[in-house]
């Protein structure tokens, strides 16, 4: 998981939905990814490890992806962080909304999120490095990838993100943003062996 990061994966709603609760292990400072509509059950698992939830972090826009985005805002009071380039029908009514590109600084405790830009399921599709660990959202899932048939979506920039990706070390856990694979999560070495997707992608 990395020396300070705490990861906790939460599958919630009728999706499969992945959310996550990442913390630094040393300020129990945490931020939560991609909430669904079920908060308490979010709540619970930070109460469950001590942990202060201090923003929320959307990989994309759709709606099961955000459905506790504004609940979270409005209770705790703390930033939602969204892309810029997200398509304007997915962006959620929230409190707090704050537009990201990769420029954006976002700190939990001592642990520093950095933004890739990852379109192609949506615009304004982002995934999250917090030490080894990428959450992907809709990006990247264990043995698939996003669909691009929706408003927004394109096939031929999600595969260049992919290629992105594809240039992080293997030791780097990929932690999709639904339950459709075998395992809940992986490391990228093994994707690029087992994700068809993946696995088509150039190195270079």
């Amino acid at each position: 998981m990395g020396e300070i990061a705490l990861v906790i994966q939460l599958e919630l709603g009728d999706m499969a939905n992945f959310t996550y609760i990442i913390a630094d292990k040393n300020t129990r400072e945490a931020a939560v990814i991609d909430p669904s509509d079920d908060t308490d059950a979010i709540l619970r698992a930070a109460k469950k490890e001590n942990l202060t939830i201090i923003a929320v972090l959307l990989t994309h826009g759709h709606y099961d992806h955000v459905g506790g985005a504004d609940k979270l805002a409005s209770t705790l009071k703390i930033p939602v962080y969204l892309s810029k380039d997200e398509f304007f029908a997915y962006v959620p009514r929230c409190k707090n909304l704050t537009r990201t590109d990769e420029k954006t600084k976002i700190t939990i405790g001592n642990l520093n999120v950095e933004i890739l830009s990852t379109p192609g399921h949506t615009p304004g599709c982002q995934s999250f490095l917090v030490e080894e660990n990428l959450f992907t959202g809709d990006t990247l899932f264990v043995d698939a990838v996003g669909r691009t048939d929706f408003p927004g979506g394109s096939s031929a920039t999600l595969f260049q993100s992919l290629a992105r990706i594809k240039k992080l070390p293997d030791t780097t856990i990929i932690w999709p943003g639904h339950n459709y694979g075998a395992v809940s999560h992986a490391t990228l070495g093994v994707l690029k062996k087992e994700n068809p997707f993946l696995a088509d992608q150039p190195d270079k």
